[in-house]
């Protein structure tokens, strides 16, 4: 039975990673400090958050239909920093900020919507989320293990 409830502990990392706006910078923390595997928070919530951007990216299209559809909105902080950003590193700058600055989704929208190809997109996207999710496994992992002590 324990088993079980922490296999659903994992699946729940997986699933609230993949969310807009939660992510990897707050599910890791989360799921470390509740005394699950850091390795396998971070791997879990990579993935999860990566599986929801790749097909972000594979749609996005059908994304902007959908989304102009929509009453048009008014341009947020967050975005016109990320515009910043892209106009001052490009793409590696935008998607190695992007987790912080926007989080990883609207990242990729702003992107794409200023002329990166998908498949760059989709690299610096990953290596990003990378590079990102071993940072906040290792400093929650620590962190939590100071607390601790």
């Amino acid at each position: 039975m324990e088993f079980l409830l922490s296999l659903w502990e994992y699946i729940v990392i997986f699933i609230l990673a993949a969310i807009p706006w939660i992510e990897i910078l707050i599910i890791i923390p989360i799921g470390i400090l509740n005394g699950l595997n850091p390795l396998l928070v971070g791997f879990l919530s990579f993935l999860g958050n990566l599986s929801t951007v790749y097909l972000l990216i594979l749609f996005f299209e059908k994304f902007q239909q959908w989304r102009a559809k929509k009453k048009p909105k008014k341009e947020k902080k967050r975005a016109k920093r990320a515009v910043e950003i892209w106009n001052k590193y490009g793409l590696p700058g935008l998607s190695l900020a992007g987790p912080f600055i926007t989080g990883a989704h609207l990242a990729v929208v702003i992107a794409i919507s200023l002329g990166a190809k998908k498949q760059a997109t989709l690299l610096w996207t990953t290596i990003s989320l990378a590079l990102w999710t071993i940072a906040i496994t290792v400093t929650s992992y620590y962190g939590v293990d100071l607390f601790k002590n």
